[in-house]
């Protein structure tokens, strides 16, 4: 199965606040994305679509789901903990826990993307822990938040990556992120994303054919075959490249449009979903 995934950060939030929303008032984003999406997803067979939204979008798009969509809506993260009967009751302000997603409507999260091993990272150096037992414990964590995530019936994207001043070490580096972060986890229910975090970005070299191919290939081994996507960014321009390549089994997209009015478009969006799956 190939799977392509959509994740739209913090999409939600105007021009004028810094944001690259321009193509629908606030309250009615996420109804206005699903809307031009999901008729058009149904001529694919044999894809994973799934959106990872804002958390006050959630409700939203999921309520906007038709009928026999291919659509998959997901949020962006799970806390470590969760509720259970008997146990704790939901006492958890400022965190979103997996069985309030999946109760939301939620099918999936997104779990370990840079941004989030860069905030846990960030947690830990102002606590003085840094270096390599630093990266050891956010793994530990994000394999907490995998195991709630699925205790909780979710469905989940895993990501890892190397930054550019590991890229001597990559593969000692992601061996750790899942050997640490799959440890006990019931690996049917997970999907990697490889995320280059060196070449990501403005005026970066993107990843190669050659480089991706090798990761990829690593990651299936290490994993004994988990479906892996390109997490480095899905776009008009290496839909046709990532296709080609046998090991890779999807990717996933966040902005379609990186010069002028950057942003994400639905648009946009579906032609590079048609590039990358005809």
């Amino acid at each position: 199965m190939k799977h392509i995934y959509l994740n739209l950060k913090r999409f939600d939030i105007s021009p004028a606040n810094g944001g690259v929303n321009r193509i629908a008032p606030m309250k009615e984003w996420a109804k206005y994305i699903v809307d031009n999406t999901q008729e058009n997803l149904k001529h694919y067979n044999n894809c994973e679509f799934v959106m990872y939204m804002p958390e006050a979008h959630l409700i939203g798009a999921v309520n906007t789901l038709k009928s026999g969509t291919p659509l998959e809506i997901g949020c962006q993260g799970v806390y470590r903990a969760d509720t259970a009967v008997g146990g704790n009751f939901g006492a958890f302000t400022t965190n979103r826990t997996a069985n309030a997603a999946k109760e939301i409507g939620c099918s999936s999260v997104i779990i370990g993307h840079c941004e989030e091993r860069n905030d846990k990272m960030g947690l830990l150096a102002e606590a003085g822990v840094v270096g390599k037992e630093a990266t050891k414990v956010v793994n530990r964590i994000l394999n907490q938040e995998i195991k709630v995530a699925e205790q909780a019936g979710l469905k989940v994207l895993y990501c890892i990556g190397e930054k550019s001043e590991e890229l001597d070490v990559w593969d000692s580096v992601l061996g750790e992120q899942l050997e640490i972060g799959l440890d006990g986890v019931n690996k049917n229910n997970i999907v990697i994303a490889y995320e280059p975090i060196w070449s990501i970005g403005p005026g970066k070299t993107p990843a190669g054919k050659d480089y991706i191919t090798k990761i990829a290939k690593f990651v299936k081994e290490k994993t004994g075959g988990i479906d892996i996507v390109y997490g480095g960014g899905l776009k008009a321009d290496n839909a046709k490249m990532l296709a080609s390549i046998d090991e890779i089994d999807g990717g996933l997209i966040a902005l379609t449009r990186f010069s002028g009015e950057i942003g994400f478009y639905p648009e946009e969006y579906l032609e590079i979903i048609a590039l990358y799956l005809n």
